[in-house]
């Protein structure tokens, strides 16, 4: 096959079933894609196995190289980042399976600025979502650049935060580079390009399936310092984040939430684990040192500035609340209270942002 360039790896890239590792070890092989391309169906075999070396040899990949230099040529800091290039990034080079090639859409010179992951739910809590943008924004003020994986919830609040700063933030997606999911954070992608940047591994259009979000993952754990979990259920994607910055050596923080509360569950988990307990940014910053030469400042995170404290029968409500998830019935016996009584003070103090809905009729006061 005489392909040579950039050709020959939007060929490897695009030949079905030629994964990271296995393109490794046809680098490790033969240096250059071009000339694995130019050796014999024998050779190959003995490092992909025959049906791969088969495939690679025979697919074709005209349309869909074509597709990348189209998108190239849109221009507006697209590129591509090669594992030979110079200025491929040290720690995800050194992570076990590095990805050979990757797309790039924004300020490629942020790939190689000290990073810090912050990750967590997709169905955050409001509280969770504000506490994860104003960590992300207080590690950017420190000097960190904050990648994420611009899912909804904790990721898209932590791009939000660090956007604010000048250290930006870095979106690592389970799709093509042309492909925004969720749809919904349409916008925020839109920044991220102007202002961050987007990368993706994977090849255009392509769709978001549950096997990629693993792979994303391990780019995220691999790019960073360290990895921030701020709320995770016992199933979330983010433990898989946290688990595999751990295995790359890297510092693991944990939010940590109230006992009765899903969203916390998995952030105690990875704390039972060995992750560091966090509560405010020195707790990062010793470990990792600041960046930039930027001094570490203990300072609590808090979203914004608490509202005045609450009066008369609302501060009774909230008293009896606590910090923990709670249902109607539970604080109508706590309270003596009728259920229309309870509920119009509920909806009061939501609209003024004391407390927030949760699902199954619960509710929680906001810290």
């Amino acid at each position: 096959m005489n392909l040579t360039g950039l050709d020959a790896w939007l060929h490897c890239l695009l030949t079905p079933g030629l994964g990271a590792a296995h393109w490794l070890r046809v680098l490790q092989g033969w240096g250059e894609p071009e000339h694995a391309l130019a050796a014999s169906h024998a050779a190959l075999s003995d490092v992909l196995g025959a049906a791969l070396a088969r495939r690679l040899l025979s697919h074709d990949s005209q349309a869909g190289r074509q597709a990348v230099h189209d998108w190239l040529a849109l221009g507006d800091h697209r590129q591509l980042l090669r594992l030979d290039d110079r200025d491929y990034p040290v720690p995800l080079l050194h992570s076990p399976t590095p990805p050979p090639l990757l797309f790039l859409h924004g300020r490629r010179e942020l790939l190689n600025r000290p990073m810090i992951a912050v990750v967590g739910s997709r169905h955050a809590t409001v509280q969770g979502a504000a506490t994860a943008q104003a960590w992300a924004k207080g590690l950017g003020q420190a000097g960190f650049t904050v990648v994420s994986g611009m899912a909804a919830g904790i990721d898209a609040a932590a791009h939000a935060g660090a956007l604010e700063t000048p250290a930006s933030s870095v979106a690592v997606i389970g799709t093509g580079i042309d492909r925004i999911y969720p749809a919904s954070n349409q916008a925020l992608a839109r920044q991220l390009a102007g202002q961050g940047l987007i990368v993706s591994e994977f090849p255009l259009e392509a769709k978001p399936l549950a096997m990629h979000f693993p792979r994303r993952n391990r780019i995220i754990a691999g790019l960073s310092l360290g990895c921030l979990v701020v709320e995770a259920s016992l199933k979330s994607g983010s433990l898989i984040t946290g688990r595999l910055a751990a295995d790359y050596g890297r510092e693991v923080f944990a939010v940590p939430g109230s006992i009765h509360s899903t969203h916390a569950k998995g952030c105690h988990r990875l704390i039972r684990d060995g992750a560091t307990l966090v509560e405010c940014l020195d707790d990062i910053l010793q470990p990792l040192g600041a960046p930039a030469g930027l001094p570490p400042v203990s300072t609590p995170i808090a979203p914004s500035a608490p509202p005045a404290p609450a009066q008369g029968e609302d501060a009774a409500l909230l008293a009896a609340m606590g910090f923990d998830p709670v249902d109607s019935d539970t604080l109508c016996g706590r309270l003596g209270l009728t259920a229309d009584a309870l509920s119009a003070m509920l909806l009061r103090l939501e609209m003024a942002g004391r407390l927030e809905t949760l699902p199954g009729g619960r509710y929680q006061r906001m810290a």
